[in-house]
């Protein structure tokens, strides 16, 4: 299927009809630069389209290969990697952190388990001692992460962990393993399902990076103009302007920066995502046990006001579930469960419906995380799931 007018291409199995609609309409409507969705059900794809332009100038077009920023979704496939260590038994949830990081247990954190931190609910979110630019330097985001002092006891709140999540996993992981986490995603889950997913891009993928673009009507940094406010207190390791123009640099994509900085294309995510939807196993690869994909997906914490970004916010062991307020972010059945990224990426899951899917885009999405072509997508789902 190809359609010159839309620039876009791709399969769409005849179940999901709407889904394509959807993804057209994302172009015709809402003013879609670059995009690409991928479904999973009973783990074979049924839809995998992609369409639009990698750049601004819409000199480039998007095509099979092109790569994207997932924005947060890296912090799920981190917490995926302490998942199989827990699984091989290399590491126990129930532990705490500092038995596999002594360092880790400074300043009133020896009662912070593995389970804690994946599930945003240690407290340790903020970076008051470190600089500017540390995000790009992982023993000064270890220094700074033990130099931290806990907000509150563990349990007592949950409040999303945008920077320290992933530093915490990559220093968990290198430590059991002697690998950096990078390196783990990459030989314990890129290369066993063949996917293309980057946490560190390769020099000759570089080219099939999507530009990232600025939406006029995002206002992901509004909630941290204040110096003093909790999100600037939890980005003191962000280099200075930290947004597109920095994201589009070599230094970034090349970094792998663990909690926001990996590049891929909707399939490999939603290939990630149907294997856990699936028990675990998917074209012959077991990555976990079922035992172990039920644990992770258990509920850890739900509130209408998380900690830091003050949203509705519902966390199992890595994975995000549809939160308090009934909002469906990751279709409307009960046990979906998934991730934002705040570009507006989104991949979902549900396992009672053996269903996964991702959506990417390279223009930025309207409110953090969330916006109407991110949307139109899960909306899509939903419609396709009720009449299969």
């Amino acid at each position: 299927m190809k359609s010159e007018k839309l620039n876009v291409a791709g399969f769409c199995h005849q179940n999901f009809n709407d889904l394509k609609l959807s993804f057209e309409e994302n172009f015709l409507k809402h003013g879609e630069l670059g995009s690409a969705i991928c479904v999973y059900h009973d783990g074979k794809p049924v839809v995998d389209l992609w369409g639009g332009f990698l750049d601004a100038n819409r000199t480039k077009p998007w095509n099979k290969n092109t790569l994207c920023l997932m924005y947060s979704l890296a912090k799920s496939i981190c917490a995926l990697s302490i998942h199989i260590l827990a699984d091989r038994q290399k590491l126990n949830l129930e532990k705490p952190v500092c038995d596999y990081w002594p360092e880790f247990a400074s300043f009133n954190k020896q009662n912070i388990k593995v389970r804690h931190c994946i599930s945003h609910w240690c407290g340790v979110w903020s970076n008051e001692n470190a600089k500017p630019g540390d995000m790009y330097d992982p023993k000064a985001m270890q220094r700074a992460i033990e130099e931290q002092c806990p907000e509150w006891e563990v349990e007592q709140k949950g409040a999303y962990n945008t920077i320290n999540i992933g530093f915490i996993c990559g220093a968990i992981v290198k430590n059991v393993t002697g690998k950096t986490i990078q390196k783990f995603i990459y030989e314990e889950i890129v290369k066993p399902l063949n996917v293309n997913y980057y946490l560190g891009v390769p020099e000759e993928k570089l080219a099939l990076c999507a530009e990232i673009i600025p939406n006029p009507a995002d206002s992901i940094h509004s909630a941290g103009k204040d110096p003093d406010s909790p999100v600037r207190r939890a980005w003191r390791a962000f280099p200075k302007n930290f947004g597109p123009t920095e994201q589009n640099s070599l230094r970034f994509k090349k970094a792998g920066v663990p909690s926001f900085g990996g590049f891929g294309d909707a399939r490999s995510m939603a290939k990630i995502y149907a294997l856990i939807a699936n028990g675990g196993e998917i074209d012959g690869i077991r990555l976990l046990s079922t035992s172990s994909v039920k644990n992770a997906l258990k509920l850890q914490w739900s509130d209408l006001e998380d900690g830091l970004l003050k949203r509705p916010t519902s966390m199992a062991m890595g994975f995000m579930k549809n939160p308090p307020d009934g909002t469906p972010l990751f279709t409307e059945f009960a046990d979906a469960f998934g991730h934002l990224g705040s570009g507006g990426a989104r991949a979902f899951a549900v396992p009672s419906k053996n269903i996964a899917g991702t959506f990417i885009s390279n223009f930025q999405s309207e409110r953090r995380s969330e916006g109407v072509r991110t949307e139109n997508f899960i909306n899509a789902v939903n419609t396709c799931i009720h009449q299969l």
